[in-house]
């Protein structure tokens, strides 16, 4: 392992949780990041039918003054499965701490209730491996 794989931030941005109203998951500080990009990877495990969920992430420089609007966002799932997001923070130099912001809606017959059950990982992109995707992006260009 290189010392670069034990500074990288790999860590849960929302425990895996039941969820039945829209909410925010903790403050999560990336400052000590050394690439400023990440995957954020929505992970659905139950639902039920006529739903959907959105989730959005949300910077700020101190962790408590969160800016109006989301830095990236996944578009609404209505399944269960696995979504990447790459969040890109190096555009975004005043963000220190990153939480992520959940939408859940119902419709149709049955319960009015949603109900997901869900969790959220983020982790950092190496500067090597960004360096490295970035070239083979631009060759296949």
């Amino acid at each position: 392992m290189t010392k670069l794989d034990m500074t990288t931030i790999n860590t849960v941005l929302v425990p895996e949780q039941i969820v039945t109203a829209k909410g925010d998951g903790p403050a999560l500080d990336v400052s000590g990041a050394v690439s400023r990009v990440f995957l954020v990877t929505l992970a659905i495990t139950k639902i039920i039918e006529q739903e959907s969920l959105g989730l959005s992430v949300f910077g700020s420089a101190d962790g408590a003054t969160w800016g109006a609007k989301s830095i990236a966002e996944v578009p609404q799932k209505f399944y269960c499965g696995e979504t990447p997001l790459l969040l890109d923070l190096t555009t975004h130099a005043d963000v220190k701490h990153v939480r992520a912001h959940w939408e859940v809606a119902r419709w149709g017959r049955g319960t009015e209730t949603p109900m997901f059950e869900f969790g959220v990982t983020l982790k950092e992109i190496p500067a090597n491996i960004l360096k490295e995707a970035t070239a083979e992006a631009r060759a296949l260009a």
